[in-house]
């Protein structure tokens, strides 16, 4: 994880040594262990870089670096596969020397197209004058554009700032391809071009369309003295997945599951499933790539080189280097029981719940009567009232903060100790009230959101940062200590609802338009990711000085998953519980887990009751207020907290 940016002036009235202060801060919180500003200035035009490494692989290599030609890089980004990087190197160093030795426009494009991974950059050629940028397919990795001055100047960089005379002006660069500027002839000519070099997506004969498509959506939110073109070569950067399968079974589609459709989601009705050969092959086939995809996001971390040799065998001084945004749901449970597979047993493993203070009137009372109706999947009231016992004799306000995420997180954690007592699992109970939640809004987490500014943005945006901040309390015996997660990697779930039906809209789309309009709808989802979701989490989570890492959105597991067709993920016909993402949870079924593979999807903005603090009718796609441009006033408060 790195913060990096690159501001680019074309007049010598604009050309400036150094970053705005503002702006300078967010991109240092990103990257705490190494700063560095690198200034190149050419009679036409001037380019300040400016890198901040967040170090977690091989040795610590500064950015921006350098060669002997004078091409400057920046990265932002993991290799995880399709380039080798050995344990001991760092992925940077690698990606410049590759860069450095491409001969063309075609081997920076290959290059790019063999990197698995997260991933953002800026590449400046010097003997061409150009200027490369971009996101990954997915666009794990946040970059903001921001134009000014009628062309006159730009700034590229993975976080911005929100003031009141730039407010709404930095966009996400969109994860289209990697597009390239020629300064010199931009510089001349004053005419901002941009060339775009896209994916190749689908299949050669709908690049033009695609490429139409991406375009008119790219000039419709850039300035009008900004033009978007493709390259004049018509190369195109290679997919990094297979295409979604949207087969559709060759007869009218008849559920062969009809005959358990009205039974209640239980462990039983799960291993029904299990006893066809097919289904059990398919499922162990989706655990062997995650469980791939986990162990190269938890390996290769900083180990404890600040214990001494009797201090590293003690595992009660051992510090987690992994922590999981835990909500005891399907998702973070599957990864958790897969990252306890790779990570040294000594090592904790911290799960990170926020719950956000609720009256005590509005405690979910109804969601527990409603779990007593679902048997195998209840959470027995003993259950609830020892955990509530025990964390109150530590938390004097525990009640106002047993919010659906904190009762299913309890629930997950006891399975995890189960399947593995040996293992320390620190359960970090985040707890934030409204206080808290609207001052740090308003002087830390609305610029991390922006340019996203929908009600929805505010909930997740806020609930991810509070929850991977990882300040909060381990309540354990009764006794409660305050502890803050030291892991600077963030595993997180985002991705498995996308591909495997899991949102309630994917039921709807179903309910009206059968396989054919759920396919669809899974192809949406997992073409506006970049721009919906990565982008805004990987700001929120990098202000921290963490990495986030998406091992549903690991190419392999992507490319699996697509190659299934639709019924093999999920199967609307059944209940909620069961029916999305039920290959997951048979997955978890077979790893051993229980009450947690049937738990039904509950978004995070509801379980932790974030959604519930403020007004609670807002609709999630309305502009948010809260969201909005700070006044004079706050930013001075700002200030202070920096100073």
């Amino acid at each position: 994880m790195c913060g990096i940016c690159c501001s680019v002036s074309f007049s010598i009235e604009h050309f400036n040594k150094d970053l705005k202060e503002d702006l300078l801060c967010n991109l240092k919180r990103r990257g705490p262990d190494s700063s560095k500003q690198l200034l190149k200035s050419n009679v036409n035009y001037q380019c300040l870089f400016s890198g901040h490494v967040l170090h977690l692989r091989g040795v610590l290599t500064a950015q921006p670096m350098e060669d002997e030609r004078g091409n400057v890089f920046l990265w932002n980004g993991e290799v995880f596969s399709g380039i080798k990087v050995e344990a001991e190197e760092n992925d940077t160093q690698i990606m410049f020397n590759y860069l450095s030795s491409c001969k063309n426009e075609s081997d920076i494009l290959s290059l790019f197209s063999k990197v698995q991974g997260p991933w953002s950059f800026i590449y400046y050629q010097a003997s061409s004058h150009h200027l490369w940028f971009g996101r990954d397919f997915f666009g794990r990795r946040s970059l903001l554009w921001h134009f000014s001055n009628l062309g006159k100047s730009f700034c590229l960089s993975s976080v911005g700032t929100q003031t009141s005379e730039v407010a709404n002006q930095w966009q996400e660069v969109p994860a289209s391809g990697i597009f390239r500027i020629d300064l010199k002839s931009t510089s001349i000519s004053k005419s901002v071009v941009l060339k775009l070099y896209p994916w190749n997506y689908i299949s050669k004969e709908d690049v033009t369309k695609e490429c139409i498509n991406s375009l008119t959506q790219i000039s419709a939110v850039v300035p009008t003295f900004v033009s978007v073109v493709v390259n004049e070569t018509k190369l195109y950067l290679k997919d990094p997945i297979v295409s979604l399968n949207m087969m559709l079974p060759q007869t009218p589609f008849d559920i062969h599951h009809n005959n358990i459709s009205s039974i209640p989601p239980t462990k039983e009705t799960l291993q029904v499933f299990l006893t066809d050969g097919h289904v059990k092959e398919v499922v162990q086939q989706l655990i062997d790539v995650l469980s791939i995809a986990v162990k190269r996001r938890v390996l290769c971390l900083p180990g404890d080189e600040y214990l001494t040799p009797s201090e590293v065998l003690k595992t009660c001084d051992r510090k987690a280097n992994v922590a999981i945004l835990f909500s005891g749901g399907i998702d973070s449970m599957v990864i958790a029981t897969l990252a306890d597979r790779h990570i040294p047993l000594d090592e904790p493993i911290d799960l990170l719940n926020v719950a956000f203070m609720t009256k005590e009137k509005t405690i979910p009372t109804s969601l527990n009567k409603k779990r007593r109706k679902q048997k195998n999947c209840e959470i027995s009231s003993e259950e609830l009232s020892q955990n509530a016992a025990a964390a109150s004799a530590a938390v004097n306000l525990d009640k106002q903060f047993s919010v659906p995420d904190r009762i299913t997180g309890r629930a997950g954690l006891k399975e995890l100790q189960a399947a593995n007592p040996s293992r320390i699992w620190n359960f970090v109970e985040i707890n934030v009230s409204l206080e808290e939640l609207q001052k740090l809004r308003r002087t830390r987490i609305c610029h991390l959101v922006q340019p996203l500014d929908t009600v929805l943005d505010d909930s997740i945006g806020c609930a991810v940062w509070f929850a991977s901040r990882g300040i909060g309390w381990l309540v354990t015996q009764g006794e409660a200590k305050s502890y803050q997660s030291s892991a600077k990697v963030i595993l997180t779930g985002i991705g498995a609802d996308e591909q495997l039906a899991g949102y309630s809209r994917h039921r709807v789309r179903f309910q009206t338009h059968g396989l054919e309009g759920l396919n669809k709808e899974i192809e949406m989802e997992l073409g506006r990711i970049s721009s919906r979701n990565l982008g805004r989490d990987d700001r929120v989570i990098g202000d921290h000085g963490k990495e986030a890492r998406f091992p549903f959105l690991d190419e392999n597991v992507v490319s699996f998953l697509n190659s299934l067709p639709v019924w093999e993920k999920a199967s609307l016909t059944l209940p909620r519980g069961i029916g999305e993402k039920l290959i997951l949870r048979l997955a978890a079924v077979e790893l051993g887990l229980t009450a947690s593979a049937l738990l039904p999807k509950r978004a995070m903005q509801f379980g932790s009751r974030i959604a519930k603090m403020e007004k609670n009718h807002e609709k999630a796609s309305d502009k948010c207020g809260r969201l909005q441009v700070i006044s004079l006033e706050n930013l001075s408060i700002e200030k202070e907290i920096k100073t």
